[in-house]
């Protein structure tokens, strides 16, 4: 697994099984897992009432706003 990230520079997401590439974010859920930045994203809204709709509407603005980069 170590070799596949040093190769391809992308990791699987263990939370949502996707393929992201950048630095990880750390689970809130046993402080040990890393996930990828948008399930970082949504743990971390969801720890403060944000609901679902609402959190993706956010993972929207700012992936439009990293592509315009």
């Amino acid at each position: 697994m170590k070799e596949d990230i040093i190769t391809t520079g992308f990791r699987i997401c263990p939370k949502c099984g996707k393929h992201y590439h950048g630095a990880p974010a750390l689970s809130r859920e046993d402080n040990e897992t890393l996930i990828c930045p948008d399930c970082g994203t949504r743990e971390s809204l969801e720890s403060i009432g944000v609901d679902s709709v609402e959190q993706e509407q956010i993972l929207d603005t700012i992936h439009r706003c990293m592509d315009g980069q």
